[in-house]
């Protein structure tokens, strides 16, 4: 069904990483959503309020919040849509981000106004009267949830889009809150228990918990997080592809929405080699992210002394020193500034942030242990944190 939708009302479909393909996606699974949300709701709230059912009527608000929901998202895919202009130069791709907190919101209000609900018919119980319309409705609204749940993972795994999957994980524990609700019908049906209050707070819970989830996804997006695995490996499969770039370090990947990824590194070159030939091989990374990965770079280059025995030598015993304070630290930028008492070694160090040690306390291990192999080197050491 997923993809015969996206043929039938996406264009281009597989170019996802052209804006205007994306938002014909986000409009067709906010429609689909609008629509099959309205009439969950409809059909939810009038047998839960002909029977008497909170749990089924709250469980209708929750949909009803959920179209609204994709109404923010229908918008938030236009906006994102749009080209850069003057005042927002990266484009306006993270602007799914802030419509995903807004659906966040959206259910943490939903979620706190069922819990208030549920407490007050545990402690004020009114008998519910069952029938079987309400379990077929209760029935097809876990169907279509779960329907939505994948239908959303698919589409949001082609375009990479937030909004797409805080609407996967919600439509999910939409489908759970219904199952509990549906039990709860089901329970009173066949046992004289007053389960409705109780299933109402179940759902509450299950409500609130997704709504802290996608907020907490989101949140970790605006502020920034460290890029993926798939990302950073494929940027250095593309460096590793040209001869004359001998390392890789500094690699900064900064994310403005889906499609719109960033990033500068620095490239270690032969510093033997002449400097137009080694530009024109940055310019060609830099063409090859861009047109073939979609990553905006900007590489500096860096040269490094690779035929000089003395610096080979130095740096080849400053890398058995680093790597045996701690096997994750790596060196870049190495040069020397020889003298006539002393040697200045100078450096960058990588270390991860999950090194417990401190900047000084790392530079002091490694100008210490470099000490106790020639006492005539020094070490100037950049620490940055990876």
């Amino acid at each position: 069904m997923t993809e015969l939708l996206c043929r039938l009302f996406v264009k281009d479909r597989r170019n996802v990483q052209d804006p205007a393909v994306r938002r014909a996606y986000g409009t067709l699974v906010s429609t689909v959503g609008i629509i099959l949300n309205i009439l969950l709701a409809v059909g939810k709230y009038t047998v839960g309020f002909l029977f008497g059912a909170i749990s089924i009527q709250a469980d209708a608000i929750n949909n009803l919040s959920d179209a609204g929901s994709q109404i923010i998202s229908l918008v938030s895919f236009k906006i994102a849509a749009k080209p850069a202009d003057d005042k927002h130069p990266f484009g306006h791709a993270r602007i799914e981000y802030v419509a995903s907190m807004i659906v966040s919101f959206l259910i943490l209000t939903i979620g706190v106004d069922l819990l208030k609900e549920s407490f007050g018919k545990i402690l004020h119980p009114v008998a519910t009267r069952f029938s079987w319309i309400t379990v077929g409705v209760l029935s097809v609204s876990i169907l279509v949830k779960l329907w939505l749940c994948l239908f959303n993972r698919k589409v949001a795994k082609k375009i990479n889009s937030g909004v797409m999957r805080a609407t996967s994980a919600d439509s999910l524990s939409d489908a759970i809150a219904t199952s509990a609700v549906l039990a709860a019908t089901l329970i009173q049906k066949f046992t004289s228990l007053e389960t409705d209050g109780y299933m109402g707070l179940i759902v509450a819970c299950l409500i609130l918990w997704a709504g802290i989830k996608i907020l907490n996804d989101t949140k970790n997006a605006i502020l920034g997080e460290r890029p993926s695995e798939e990302t950073v490996d494929k940027i250095r499969a593309v460096v590793a592809e040209y001869e004359g770039a001998v390392g890789i370090h500094d690699l900064v990947v900064h994310d403005y929405g889906p499609g719109r990824v960033m990033a500068s590194l620095h490239v270690e070159v032969d510093g033997a080699v002449d400097v137009y030939r080694s530009h024109d091989m940055i310019d060609l990374i830099e063409r090859h992210l861009r047109e073939q990965h979609g990553i905006t770079a900007t590489v500096h280059m860096d040269p490094v002394a690779l035929r000089d025995p003395a610096v080979v030598r130095l740096r080849t015993l400053t890398e058995s020193v680093v790597t045996a304070i701690d096997e994750r630290l790596t060196i870049h930028d190495f040069r020397i500034v020889p003298g006539q008492t002393h040697t200045n070694l100078i450096f960058d160090v990588a270390a991860p942030f999950a090194l417990t040690m401190s900047d000084d306390e790392l530079r002091d291990a490694i100008n210490t242990a470099v000490r106790a192999q020639d006492e005539h080197l020094f070490t100037v050491i950049t620490v940055d944190r990876v």
